[in-house]
């Protein structure tokens, strides 16, 4: 829980105002946080926070004056660039980035409130499947029909796996997450002079990794140790922290949500 609470986010004042730098500073360090949760298989998630948070970035540090706060840069942008706005600049990086964070939000909430699967107590897949459907779901809804059909076959106990005996599911879905990697690169090959390509590319390969990991969840217990960063600590303690880090980072996703609410800035479409 360390890796948390060492990185916490700052305090709102009283006027909700989200300060970009140091918002930018704590969520820097979340892809860390990422790898506890499984660092193959979210490989994608991971480089897509990353890429969003780069291009916020990128735009603050052109001016930190003006683009102090994350609600500066909404409104200026959306002066900038008119009817394009918000399907551009750090409008729309923010936009994919506030969804992963509310997806982090609900997972956490979610192991706090202590949620399980009571049959299989250790597993976090409930935890995960809470957290997507709040967050992720209506976005990344959306697969070729080849995919859903490889998901529902092997949510059944399919065939595939049975011409590999001797490995886990986990193992299973890492070599098949790998193989639909060549897509991904492909993607990215095909498309370097694209950033639009680019993120199209690596959110169709994000949208196919989420789903995946919802049914190839890390134990709870291993969970927890990594974000000890290894150390043996009680599971009562660690969750503890966990609430104590929701406070400020639950305040800030809800913040960011209510922005793009009230300047109809979200725009609701799948990859």
């Amino acid at each position: 829980m360390a890796l948390l609470m060492d990185h916490q986010f700052r305090l709102l004042p009283a006027d909700k105002q989200v300060e970009t730098r140091p918002f930018l500073e704590a969520c820097s360090y979340l892809p860390f946080f990422i790898d506890c949760l499984g660092p193959t298989l979210f490989v994608p998630i991971k480089a897509e926070i990353t890429g969003n948070l780069t291009k916020i970035k990128a735009v603050y540090e052109s001016n930190p004056v003006r683009y102090k706060t994350l609600q500066q840069i909404l409104e200026a942008e959306k002066e900038q660039h008119g009817s394009q706005w918000p399907r551009v600049g750090a409008t729309l990086a923010l936009m994919w980035l506030k969804r992963a964070l509310r997806f982090i939000q609900v997972f956490l909430q979610s192991v706090a409130d202590g949620e399980r699967d009571e049959a299989n107590p250790n597993l976090l897949r409930v935890n995960f499947s809470k957290a997507y459907d709040a967050s992720l779901r209506k976005c990344y809804g959306l697969f070729s029909p080849g995919v859903s059909r490889f998901i529902q076959v092997f949510l059944q106990g399919s065939r595939f796996i049975q011409l590999f005996p001797r490995c886990s599911s986990t193992v299973f879905l890492q070599v098949f997450l790998s193989f639909n990697g060549l897509w991904f690169l492909q993607g990215v090959h095909s498309s370097v002079s694209s950033s639009k390509a680019y993120d199209a590319s690596l959110r169709k390969y994000t949208a196919l990794a989420c789903k995946a990991i919802m049914f190839a969840a890390p134990y709870k217990t291993d969970f927890l140790k990594s974000l000890s960063k290894g150390r043996e600590v009680k599971d009562e303690e660690c969750l503890e922290k966990i609430r104590k880090f929701l406070n400020n980072f639950s305040a800030t996703v809800d913040t960011i949500y209510e922005v793009f609410s009230k300047m109809n800035a979200d725009l609701e479409y799948k990859v």
